[in-house]
């Protein structure tokens, strides 16, 4: 049996580790080396490198849940080797995201804001409900995610902001509210952060119409999930051939 061999950076970070010990589990796969600037507690059962420099292990792919600031390592390490890369991290500037999608030209690249298939599913429902409703309904995004998180919004907010704006024309990302005494513009898109505890992700897409409203949304119970959908991409853009690909491609 083939085992598709796995390099992961940010190896010792959330999403890292739940890939590593998911890959573990599973058939098929196997985590040969990772790649962080932190020092696993109680050790790692692969090497674990400071830099892209030290690596020596050969591998099929690599799963990048690092920081997008690492863009630039990544690629130059990935195409360098001709490795595909499925690419986890969220909150890419325009110059790094330029920089994936020159380097996908040489080398197949996943690139997906949240790996996992119920989220990608809601942005398709997303979009169906945006076509279905009209314009006679406002829309607002809500998310929840833990303390620690980073970035606001979350990366995938803006995905189902994006899936409501593919659809409806004219649309206008709004982030706070509180010093503007306006009535709401019929064109916004409304989107709102929660931050707190051990939240894994909590992401819901309002229609509010006249009397009606619609509530689509999703609930991550924990990182398993991201990491599996991880693997899954990771099995995918293995065997695909250069381009740029989302989560959409690897769940067919």
């Amino acid at each position: 049996m083939r085992i598709l061999r796995i390099m992961i950076s940010g190896c010792c970070g959330r999403l890292g580790s739940a890939v590593a010990r998911l890959a573990a589990d599973r058939r098929g796969f196997g985590v040969v080396c990772g790649v962080d600037a932190k020092t696993p507690d109680g050790g790692a059962p692969y090497p674990v490198y400071g830099s892209f420099d030290k690596v020596t292990e050969q591998c099929d792919v690599l799963i990048d849940a690092s920081h997008h600031s690492l863009t630039a390592d990544i690629l130059a390490f990935a195409s360098e080797r001709g490795l595909p890369a499925v690419i986890c991290t969220t909150g890419h500037t325009d110059p790094e995201t330029e920089m994936i999608v020159a380097c996908s030209k040489k080398i197949p690249i996943l690139k997906s804001r949240n790996m996992s298939i119920g989220v990608n599913l809601l942005i398709e429902l997303v979009k169906k409900a945006t076509q279905a409703l009209g314009e006679g309904f406002d829309v607002e995004i809500v998310e929840a995610h833990h303390s620690k998180k980073l970035d606001a919004p979350s990366g995938t907010a803006l995905m189902l902001a994006d899936a409501v704006s593919s659809v409806r024309e004219g649309t206008e990302y709004v982030y706070d509210r509180h010093d503007v005494r306006r009535e709401r513009g019929e064109n916004e898109i409304g989107i709102h952060s929660v931050r707190g505890g051990t939240i894994v992700g909590e992401h819901s897409v309002i229609f509010a119409g006249r009397d009606e409203v619609i509530t689509l949304s999703h609930s991550a119970g924990s990182r398993d999930l991201f990491a599996a959908g991880a693997l899954k991409a990771a099995e995918f853009v293995s065997g695909a051939a250069p381009g740029l690909y989302t989560m959409a491609d690897a769940i067919g």
